[in-house]
């Protein structure tokens, strides 16, 4: 539950931000994160966007689909290219305009993270998203660093062994390391949590890094009408768990308790059709075992 659930009221601003009509496949997850990003920080914004299916979703010139600025660039500068939207921005005393890098799990764990990991050492005041639907999907469907266990791409076809034996790469903990002053997890199936965690974010000063769950239909093998479906059991299963870090400490922003089997999250989608119930079973032994290292890190902040 989310401090607005739990407050019992309704957070989503009504402002939008982003029109309709913009490029994405039928049931991105990505516009739902953008639009929903856009509410939570409002007109004073400047984003800018690598090499990847969002640098064409806005639109193709002369259309575009935000209401804000966006700056196009090169695959692995977003870390950079934030950093000098920022510096400029101060020159001109703007000190109310958030920087948002827009990047996806390709741009950001694997391409992007020098860029990246040299815009946090320098503090610069801006927001990283990385919008994970866990593969190269602009190009073809390639593993990248946020494949998850076990999924199908062109570049790690199904076969006899499980396509990929390692977790996703776990980026948040790795900026956590590099020194950010605030990160968290979030997912378009809870857009008011989703908003809350930007908004944190937009109320902090120093490099925040927000990992968004963007399912990709494509990509993921499955119907498009089930996009939001399967965002929410990927909370559920503890697949993508919710969680925030700051000031040295975690919490969950959304409790873990009763998890459902993650065979309903992998039994929707086509990527993971070829799994034995074995591989299955040992997927969800590594889901236990990354929540409990998770567990440990949120109990040791509140004691």
């Amino acid at each position: 539950m989310s401090d607005g659930e739990r407050k019992g009221r309704f957070t989503i601003p009504h402002e939008e931000l982003m029109y309709p009509g913009h490029s994405a496949c039928p049931g991105c997850g990505e516009p739902i994160a953008m639009r929903m990003l856009l509410k939570a920080l409002g007109p004073r914004t400047v984003i800018n966007i690598p090499a990847g299916c969002c640098a064409v979703i806005p639109g193709v010139w002369p259309r575009y689909s935000l209401r804000v600025p966006m700056i196009d660039h090169a695959f692995e500068c977003t870390g950079a290219t934030s950093s000098g939207i920022r510096a400029a921005l101060d020159v001109k005393g703007l000190d109310d305009v958030t920087v948002v890098g827009w990047a996806g799990d390709g741009g950001t764990v694997d391409i992007g993270l020098q860029s990246l990991s040299g815009a946090v050492d320098r503090g610069t005041d801006f927001l990283y998203v990385m919008y994970d639907n866990e593969a190269y999907m602009n190009t073809g469907v390639q593993c990248s660093g946020a494949t998850p266990c076990g999924a199908w791409t062109t570049t790690t076809p199904a076969g006899k062994e499980m396509a990929c034996r390692r977790g996703k790469k776990r980026i948040l903990e790795m900026m956590v390391e590099n020194g950010i002053v605030y990160g968290a997890t979030a997912n378009i199936a809870y857009p008011e949590d989703l908003i809350e965690r930007v908004r944190t974010a937009k109320s902090i000063r120093g490099p925040k890094f927000l990992h968004i769950l963007s399912p990709c239909p494509s990509g993921w093998r499955m119907d498009p009408s089930k996009t939001i479906e399967a965002a929410s059991l990927a909370t559920r299963t503890g697949m993508f768990p919710l969680y925030e870090y700051r000031d040295g400490q975690y919490r969950f922003t959304k409790e873990i308790k009763n998890l459902k089997p993650v065979e309903h999250y992998l039994r929707l989608q086509g990527r993971f059709k070829h799994l034995t119930p074995a591989q299955v079973a040992e997927i969800q032994d590594l889901i236990v075992g990354e929540l409990e290292v998770l567990k440990a890190k949120v109990e040791a902040g509140r004691k």
